[in-house]
């Protein structure tokens, strides 16, 4: 292959891509210069993941690349009916962020069973106040999404002797059938949701499955904010229909300073950073990388997304 063009939209903080060098033409741009961009890149590196404007400056039928890469494992941010009706390959960064996200969540189970956020409280109060925590052997975990990152996740809780039933769009070999969650929340000491944004998932933690779940369970979302109606959780918290809960993602982010589910009881708040371990944006560039090895060679690429469904297929 001839010198390509990658076009890389987002460059906070600077994206090294070293091994490109000689190999490809680099262009770093942001909203305003994308769309004039987009018709001549080969490559499209979406390092600004959290921003909608590749789905904005799409060029539809016009020149387009043929490989877009985003560094993120969702795809919702940058997919249109435009790009989902292309020959334009999408892949995303399936393979860095699930022992980080699992980890993540086991910390989060692991502080609300023993009352940490409690402790720090009371210390911070200089109060001496014994009491009883959780002990997670023995609990049921039901984690809702069933590629990687929910594979992860239950992998992890299991080793702290959790039981975990996992939840996937369709019921295979370990996995339940979507059509099963309602029948599994009753039991769930711990909800967690980890699935992807897709039309099928806006919004499935409601009212209905808030309602589903015991007042002990603890519910946590580190998929993506509008899978939660935020104002359902939010009732279902202040009348302590659920015990607790833990949101890493947000229907907008950043939260504003006065946004009120900062004060909401029984929440714990964290700014959209489950993934985000030290040395994940050189992680994110060389996955890269290697995929761009692998396509200027004309071999397949990894983590290539299946755009009709939103996400890498999982292998049953």
């Amino acid at each position: 292959m001839s010198e390509s063009t990658v076009v890389v939209f987002g460059d906070d903080p600077p994206v090294r891509l070293d091994r490109l060098a000689g190999r490809a033409r680099v262009l770093v741009c942001d909203e305003s210069s994308l769309p004039e961009l987009l018709p001549a890149a080969d490559a499209l590196l979406v390092w600004d993941f959290a921003s909608d404007a590749v789905r904005a400056a799409w060029p539809g039928d016009g020149p387009r690349p043929a490989w877009v890469h985003t560094a993120s494992a969702g795809v919702d941010r940058l997919m249109c009916p435009e790009l989902a009706a292309s020959d334009t390959v999408v892949t995303n960064a399936r393979g860095v962020f699930e022992q980080p996200i699992a980890e993540y969540v086991a910390g989060l189970v692991l502080a609300m069973a023993k009352d940490l956020p409690g402790s720090w409280e009371l210390q911070r109060q200089r109060r001496w106040r014994h009491r009883e925590t959780t002990r997670l052997a023995g609990t049921l975990a039901v984690v809702v999404g069933a590629g990687p990152i929910g594979r992860a996740i239950g992998g992890t809780l299991g080793a702290l002797g959790v039981t975990v039933r996992l939840v996937g769009r369709t019921a295979r070999a370990g996995v339940h059938g979507a059509e099963q969650l309602p029948g599994l929340l009753p039991d769930a000491d711990w909800v967690v949701c980890a699935a992807p944004l897709t039309e099928q998932t806006r919004g499935m933690f409601d009212r209905e499955a808030f309602g589903r779940m015991k007042p002990t369970a603890r519910f946590v979302n580190v998929g993506r904010g509008p899978l939660v109606v935020q104002p359902d959780l939010v009732t279902a918290l202040v009348e302590r229909r659920i015990a607790a809960a833990a949101l890493d993602v947000f229907e907008t982010e950043p939260l504003t300073a006065t946004d009120p589910l900062w004060d909401v009881p029984g929440l714990l708040v964290s700014p959209h950073m489950s993934g985000d371990t030290v040395g994940w944006r050189d992680d994110l560039a060389e996955q890269f990388q290697d995929n761009y090895d692998r396509w200027a060679a004309g071999e397949p690429l990894f983590n290539v997304v299946d755009k009709r469904l939103g996400y890498v297929p999982v292998d049953d």
